[in-house]
């Protein structure tokens, strides 16, 4: 083997890590490494007779790239992960990281870093910090020009921990304060409600229509938090006189199948929840709901509507699917995305502190009723079995949904404590051009969400008008 492609070899450890992992438990065959030395040849022409020479940033970058090529051509799930992709990864799934709550954005007029809001509960939230603040100073460095990623890789790091900002606030005197922060686990809260408690942003209102005792819950992904957030919410509901629950799963695009199948379990007391196979001859796994710790019960007088759209992926179809077959509750909106696999993380070696993993399909999926939902192999074998079908179809707009999208993130936006800025409300958000996103002098209704209250209605046999409904949520700003 030519010496430049030995030092290919040798310097791109990720690519032996993927075609030699056999050689833990058993001499790899010779195919193997007939695989990885093709890979190293086109490394080393690449580098050899490329028409500039690359930087090693540039040659490690595509050596991922060629990874995640092949991983994606065998399955659009699969992926390799680097170690800042694998940390993102964890704090993904962890539902937290540590940093001091902040969403992040930059000054148009001044470049400097701008607090679009502080996240309530959090270090930056109760020092103080609100709306439109700016950051001048992240330590002892000018945040002037300053990249909302390169800030936020100053503002995140090791729990309790500490950070300086220097804080500019027009109107006061003097204008720039120091503040120090100790970094906390920031939660991604997936759980949210109608609105937030003007006495406490910190806490939701959870009825959409008191009156008749119909709660809203939204769900936005499926973290380690998903779960008890959702059983405190359903319990405060029920505590407080409520008799039906919307379950807002739209462009809920799933997460931790463990969160799915103990979501399922809250509400139900028996029965399959969701099973996994594969083709490799291995025993199908089963998850049956266990009959302590259900809640909203009885089931035919506490009600449910789960809503759904084309944005409803993996986990979110998990519960929508599991909770139809039961008839423990009516699905209403669009029909799911449609993706019924199962990923799994598997580590990998890396240099020196830097971690490697790649993800990729291990499993598929399949409903109570025996269906699997993955829309790719429906289509494979012509079978129109895919996603979940609403009981009450509701198709929405491009319009609607981005129109919903700008209500749910300012639903999200709060300026700071009560206690230290005047509670307002949240601006629009604004497109590049500086023009707003939707014209909100147009009243807004969420169809779907109307729908479901009015099938939850006839069910209870109730009366009465609900209030304006919330919609569903997009992702904020980076997050500090």
């Amino acid at each position: 083997m030519p010496l430049r492609n030995l030092a290919w070899l040798l310097m791109v450890p990720a690519i032996v890590g993927l075609g030699l992992a056999v050689s833990f438990s058993a001499p790899p065959p010779e195919k193997d490494y007939d695989r990885v030395r093709q890979i190293v040849n086109v490394l080393a022409e690449v580098d050899a007779n490329f028409y500039r020479e690359l930087s090693e940033d540039e040659k490690q970058q595509l050596v991922e790239d060629m990874i995640n090529g092949g991983l994606r051509k065998l399955d659009p799930h699969s992926e390799y992960l680097n170690d800042k992709q694998l940390k993102q990864f964890e704090s993904d799934a962890k539902g937290s990281f540590g940093g001091v709550g902040i969403v992040l954005t930059t000054d148009a007029t001044t470049r400097f870093l701008k607090v679009d809001h502080p996240m309530p509960g959090t270090p930056a939230y109760d020092a103080g910090i609100i709306a439109d603040d700016l950051i001048v100073k992240v330590g002892d460095k000018s945040t002037e020009g300053m990249t909302v990623p390169d800030a936020r890789k100053l503002i995140v790091g090791e729990l309790k921990t500490q950070v300086k900002l220097t804080i500019r606030r027009a109107g006061r005197n003097p204008t720039d304060e120091e503040v120090m922060l100790t970094r906390a686990a920031i939660s991604q809260h997936p759980v949210s409600g109608v609105r937030r408690r003007a006495d406490d942003p910190n806490k939701w209102e959870w009825f959409l229509d008191k009156p008749n005792g119909i709660g809203y819950i939204r769900l936005s992904g499926f973290n380690e938090l998903t779960t008890k957030e959702l059983k405190a919410a359903v319990e405060e509901i029920e505590r407080d006189g409520g008799k039906a629950i919307v379950l807002d799963l739209r462009e809920n695009p799933g997460g931790l199948l463990s969160e799915a199948i103990d979501v399922v379990d809250l509400f139900l007391s028996e029965g399959k929840i969701v099973s996994t196979r594969n083709d490799r001859g291995s025993k199908e796994r089963v998850w049956d709901a266990k009959k302590d710790g259900t809640v909203f019960l009885p089931t035919e007088q506490k009600f449910i509507a789960v809503l759904v759209n084309d944005g409803s992926a993996s986990a979110s179809e998990i519960v929508a699917a599991a909770l139809q077959d039961h008839k423990r509750a009516i699905v209403v909106g669009e029909r799911s995305y449609g993706k019924g696999s199962v990923q799994k993380l598997h580590h990998m070696g890396g240099q020196g502190d830097q971690r490697t993993a790649v993800k990729f399909t291990t499993e598929t999926y399949w409903r109570p009723n025996g269906e699997n939902m993955d829309r790719l192999r429906a289509v494979k074998i012509g079978s129109d079995q895919w996603g979940v079908k609403p009981d009450f179809e509701m198709p929405t707009t491009k319009e609607e949904k981005l129109r919903a999208d700008v209500e749910q993130l300012k639903l999200q936006w709060v300026a700071g404590k009560p206690d230290v800025v005047k509670p307002r409300p949240a601006p629009t958000p604004k497109s590049i051009d500086g023009k707003p996103l939707v014209d909100e002098s147009k009243p807004f209704v969420d169809q779907p969400l109307k729908k479901a209250i009015e099938l939850l209605k006839k069910k209870l046999g109730g009366m009465g008008v609900a209030p304006p409904p919330p919609v569903r949520r997009v992702p904020e700003p980076i997050l500090g």
